[in-house]
């Protein structure tokens, strides 16, 4: 092989044949010709025709090109999201990869980084992170393709959440009612919504008259700091029809507060009228539960036991989707197809036809 600067690659082939090649876009261009004198020079017609510019990452690093990446990316991200890749690139890819060269970023260098993460779930965090960074880089011409496709992606299988019975499901409602969290805890079972997205429910957007909410919101802890803004897509604005049950549950909400002289506005605020932690929601749910004798369930883990139960019962698929605001059906289908063990369309189809 032999590379000549600003040219691409030119190699020649065991047929004898020359090979000329160039990333543009992100796409590899390849030329051949008889010689290595006629690949080179449709190599450079090709360039001229496509405008090319070679990727040049002249001295920048690693560190240069998370923070440009950063700081570019922060308008179209969530500040949760922002803040999450903030501390996977301070956490692991900048003590290890910041002062590397982007000419010399390597998949091995990365493989490496990857490797001494103990936690799988980080490490696919940070491979992840890394690549939408090198994403960029190929944008701007900075590289001419992304070494992370090169790289071992970290597989982690994320444990699945455990799902109640019915008679559980039963003991924890009769068992939880006088925990001054059980409206917000029946709730979430009830409509299958985020806990960001109740925290930051406003009685504004709840009608008991038709019993139902508006989920318009979501209520996120960045850095200490509360911050309220939409779901993460379109979808995930939506109304949610609740059972007579939540609905009387929540008039009993409603009354509490007006005595208690509440007027925030929040329909599940704290005891002193402040929007709740998360982790208060989700200690207390798990000591409940142990009081109880039940399985530890989270307040996702609700969430997830109303999909689950509402596919059990033969709820059609896309009706759960909009229920939970997935952007499309196949990401429902895909996290609670444990639960369609025997709702496969196929094997009823080929069982009809073999009889």
């Amino acid at each position: 092989m032999s590379r000549t600067h600003g040219e691409g690659t030119i190699l020649q082939r065991k047929d004898g044949r020359w090979q000329a090649s160039l990333m543009l876009d992100g796409q590899r261009c390849t030329v051949y010709g008889k010689s290595r004198r006629e690949a080179a020079a449709k190599l450079a017609e090709l360039k001229r025709r496509a405008g090319a510019v070679l990727p040049d990452p002249g001295r920048r690093t690693v560190a240069d090109l998370v923070d440009e990446w950063l700081r570019v990316a922060a308008p179209s991200l969530r500040p949760k999201t922002l803040h999450g890749y903030r501390r996977i690139c301070e956490l692991y890819i900048l003590p290890t990869l910041g002062e590397v060269r982007l000419s010399r970023l390597e998949p091995v260098r990365i493989e490496r980084m990857l490797s001494g993460i103990r936690a799988r779930r980080q490490a696919q965090h940070a491979y992840m992170a890394l690549h939408r960074a090198c994403a960029f880089a190929v944008r701007w011409r900075w590289l001419a393709e992304n070494p992370c496709d090169r790289a071992e992606r970290p597989q982690h299988r994320a444990r699945r959440p455990a799902v109640w019975s019915a008679e559980q499901v039963r003991a924890f409602l009769e068992g939880a009612r006088d925990h001054w969290l059980y409206p917000l805890w029946l709730t979430l079972l009830a409509s299958g919504c985020r806990l960001g997205e109740l925290l930051a429910l406003a009685w504004q957007d709840v009608d008991l008259d038709t019993g139902s909410i508006f989920v318009g919101e979501t209520l996120q802890r960045v850095g200490g700091r509360v911050v309220t803004g939409e779901p993460k897509t379109a979808s995930g604005r939506r109304s949610v029809t609740l059972p007579v049950e939540a609905v009387q549950v929540l008039r009993q909400q409603r009354g509490r507060q007006v005595l208690a002289g509440l007027a925030t506005g929040l329909v599940f605020p704290n005891t002193e009228g402040k929007p709740l932690h998360h982790s208060t929601v989700e200690h207390a749910l798990r000591r409940e539960c142990d009081r109880l004798g039940l399985p530890p369930l989270t307040p996702h883990g609700l969430r997830h036991l109303h999909a689950s139960l509402l596919l059990a019962e033969g709820v059609p698929l896309p009706a759960v989707s909009r229920r939970l605001g997935h952007a499309d059906p196949s990401i429902t289908a895909r996290v609670y197809s444990h639960v369609l063990p025997g709702r496969d369309p196929g094997a009823q189809a080929i069982g009809r036809a073999l009889k």
